[in-house]
């Protein structure tokens, strides 16, 4: 009997330690199980933060691409408005001096010059024309006081007069380059040819 005793306890040390063993797989198996969805969830979560990180470098890189596009395409439609009005003030400048060599510029050089010296009511004064009209400011000299004297001025280019009262401590600019001056100002403001 004592050998059934003995081959009773392997028995039952064989069966505790096949239930151990059992009981160890069941664990192993439970944390292999618990372990590759742990993996699995943080490959998911890498996975997506790359394709997040990856999708704000493909958007930014794209936004950037378009800002130098649009800006690139403002610096044109720029160039091309700047290039336009000078074309068109060019234009008007030419005509301007045409204008400028025709009896009726010479009676409205004479109807600005009483203007002016109206506005000065018989002050001295210095009168600006261009150097083509001095002949011209000689004869509408006798407008202003006696003390006027008559200059050219290089900076009148397409004429008219301008004329400055030291004692009133006035300029009056009647001249056609002061008025292209304005137009072109108020083109500028009011051509709706925006850049942006």
């Amino acid at each position: 009997m004592p050998k059934n005793k003995t081959d009773n306890f392997l028995k039952a040390i064989k069966k505790y330690a096949g239930a151990q063993k059992k009981a160890m797989e069941g664990e192993v198996k439970q944390l292999k199980s618990e372990r590759l969805k742990e993996a699995e969830e943080k490959a998911k979560r890498d996975s997506e933060a790359l394709k997040k990180q990856k999708l704000n470098e493909v958007h930014n890189s794209q936004t950037a691409k378009l800002a130098t596009k649009t800006q690139e395409g403002q610096k044109q439609l720029y160039i091309a408005r700047t290039q336009m009005t000078e074309e068109v003030f060019k234009l008007a400048s030419d005509k301007l001096k045409a204008y400028a060599q025709t009896a009726e510029y010479r009676a409205k050089l004479n109807d600005s010059a009483k203007a002016v010296a109206e506005l000065f009511g018989g002050k001295d004064c210095i009168i600006y024309v261009n150097e083509r009209d001095i002949a011209e400011a000689e004869q509408f000299k006798s407008l202003f006081s006696a003390g006027s004297e008559v200059k050219a001025d290089k900076t009148i280019q397409i004429g008219g007069v301008k004329a400055y009262c030291e004692s009133m401590g006035i300029i009056a600019d009647e001249t056609l380059d002061s008025k292209l001056d304005l137009q072109r100002e108020w083109f500028v403001e009011n051509a709706e040819l925006s850049v942006l």
